[in-house]
């Protein structure tokens, strides 16, 4: 008899335990939340991860279909850019203050981290832009 009690007990503890358990609406929304914010973080990941593929792909198919003088334009533009944006940088930097210094270093890092996917895709870009300039003065 008294194992049975003992018994009984248990089960009303759990029983208790579990009840309590649904009746915290802070901890179920806190765990809820948390499971949502990884299912946004993993998607954005893999969003991510197609959008670079794609515009890798997109450009180097661009790139391998312009004309040689077309790549030669591009190339040529592609660096007058980032001899602009050198120099722009390097004026910027000399007169901004200390807070927007830190926060463009780390768009910086941020840029530099992803550098292949934005160079493909401004190439991209450049080339189809010379394309469709060429085609227009036919």
């Amino acid at each position: 008899m008294r194992e049975k009690v003992e018994a009984t007990r248990e089960e009303l503890g759990e029983t208790v335990e579990a009840l309590a358990a649904k009746t915290d609406v802070k901890t179920r929304a806190h765990e809820r939340t948390t499971a949502v914010k990884q299912q946004v973080a993993d998607k954005t990941t893999l969003a991510k991860a197609q959008v670079r593929d794609k515009a890798t792909h997109a450009a180097h198919a661009v790139q391998y279909r312009a004309p040689e003088p077309v790549r030669a334009k591009a190339a040529a533009a592609t660096e007058q850019v980032r001899d602009k944006a050198v120099h722009v940088a390097e004026l910027a930097r000399d007169k901004a203050p200390e807070p927007v210094r830190e926060k463009a270093g780390q768009g910086m890092e941020a840029a530099r981290a992803k550098r292949t996917p934005l160079l493909a895709a401004a190439g991209g870009l450049i080339a189809l832009l010379l394309i469709r300039r060429a085609r227009r003065h036919r």
